[in-house]
């Protein structure tokens, strides 16, 4: 196993999930890279996050808003999953078909519709659609519970050709009417709230509702329903490319690359529109491979892979993080990824966050710089603890350039530039020196990697996964 082995492995977990710590990108090195993916790409197998140990210290209520209750159990499970790509994938389908709390209540519809996406993740495209278009939170956001044989509500319609599965210039007017009157009768019935529970919307056909009307859509003519839409829908070339490039912008690179989207969109149709095997080809790609360090991570990718760097939910008998769910899931957290830009369960539009260089700003960076730093400068966090102990394991003493050589290894094999590199090393000239023989050099050589870390943690480098 080489260092080059483990250096791809963490560019495959930054990706494909939100990093791992440096014991479990050994561990899978050791099994392989092609093995690794595979094991992604089944997350039935392996165990999600523990939600009763949230509920340990958020108990799910009626009363309770998806601020204190929804979103922070989905960061809970986020950075405790061992299933970290169909965590991704959620993410992923929710930017793409973007559902906002501002509109759809009660907000828990959200987290239902979130789960969908994970049971879904890396199902047929066919189906993803399919249940999107009976999903309560998604009827309600774009107003196809309002629309009805005599009166169709364009809005969900447009919405599905232009943001969800084609891309503008790939259709025309009349096909959006087309469209709307399809999924007419497609709705929910209504909510039934009690003093102590809630019964939520589940998805309903209503069949002297539904335009059963001849329709001409994307050149083919049929008394089409929903079903019958999706169905043209998942068959288009257009849909082929715009799937494959909304997986190659978020998995792969900020930058188009035509010639991956190509082979991606070919895989699609392939498969017969299955989007694990589009996801297996990309991340065996050459082109993934490649791609390090080429995206600008979103302010959730940055929250929660700063988390499981730090060991914040690193649980095994740690009395340290007895208090650390409450105050980082919920009162610091989210509130500082919607300062950062992102707010999960709440995109500022239904095309979702505008990405890649557009994540920082002046403002962003120093809330980005102000979270890493926070927990990464504290050698009690276990993950901290970890690196400190790893680097110092067998050793008298570090020269500078091995402190920061070991400090950007042991977070996940993350490069820098020549000058930032040039920065560290002379930073770590100035704190550096202790000796690792005494358990007061120990203890202060903690602190040294911590200050090194949160050095790390506030370059621009640190801003790319």
């Amino acid at each position: 196993m080489s260092v080059g082995d483990i250096a791809l492995m963490a560019h495959l977990m930054r990706r494909a999930g939100f990093g791992a710590p440096y014991r479990e990108l050994e561990e899978r090195a050791v099994r392989g890279y092609e093995a690794t993916v595979e094991d992604l790409l089944h997350p039935e197998r392996f165990p999600g996050a523990e939600q009763d140990l949230f509920e340990r210290y958020e108990a799910p209520s009626d009363a309770v808003g998806f601020r204190r209750c929804s979103l922070p159990q989905w960061f809970f499970t986020m950075v405790r999953t061992g299933r970290p790509l169909e965590e991704k994938m959620a993410l992923f389908w929710h930017g793409l078909f973007a559902t906002a709390a501002v509109k759809v209540e009660p907000n828990e519809l959200l987290t239902a519709q979130i789960e969908t996406f994970r049971r879904h993740a890396l199902g047929n495209f066919r189906t993803i659609l399919v249940e999107l278009s009976k999903d309560p939170a998604m009827s309600f956001w774009l107003d196809n519970c309002q629309s009805h044989r005599d009166d169709p509500n364009e809005n969900y319609g447009r919405e599905l050709l232009e943001l969800f599965a084609m891309g503008v210039g790939n259709y025309t007017e009349d096909d959006v009417k087309a469209a709307a009157r399809a999924f007419t009768g497609w709705t929910f019935r209504q909510i039934a709230v009690g003093p102590y529970r809630s019964v939520f919307p589940t998805f309903e056909y209503i069949g002297e509702d539904h335009d059963d009307g001849e329709k001409e859509f994307l050149g083919e003519r049929g008394r089409f329903n929903g079903e019958d839409i999706i169905d043209i829908i998942v068959r288009q070339p257009a849909t082929a490319r715009f799937v494959a490039a909304k997986l190659h912008s978020f998995f792969v690179s900020d930058e188009p690359d035509e010639e991956a989207i190509r082979t991606l969109a070919g895989v699609y149709f392939e498969s017969g529109y299955d989007i694990r095997s589009v996801m297996r080809a990309l991340l065996l790609s050459d082109f993934f491979k490649e791609a390090r360090f080429a995206k600008v991570k979103s302010p959730v990718e940055m929250i929660v892979g700063v988390s499981r760097l730090a060991g914040d939910l690193d649980l095994a008998g740690d009395t340290y993080l007895a208090d650390v769910i409450p105050l980082d899931l919920i009162d610091e957290a989210v509130v500082r990824s919607a300062n950062m830009g992102q707010e999960p369960l709440n995109p500022p539009t239904v095309e979702g966050w505008h990405t890649g260089n557009e994540w920082v700003n002046s403002g962003t960076l120093i809330e980005r710089i102000n979270y890493a730093s926070t927990k990464v400068g504290d050698p009690a966090r276990p993950g901290v603890r970890s690196i400190s102990e790893r680097l110092a394991a067998g050793r008298a003493g570090l020269t500078p350039d091995e402190l920061v050589d070991g400090c950007l290894e042991l977070i996940g094999c993350h490069e820098v530039s020549a000058i930032t590199r040039e920065g560290l090393v002379e930073y770590a000239g100035r704190i550096n020196g202790h000796k690792l023989d005494t358990e007061e050099g120990r203890e202060a050589f903690g602190q040294t990697v911590g200050s090194m870390l949160t050095f790390i943690v506030s370059t621009p480098d640190f801003q790319l996964g």
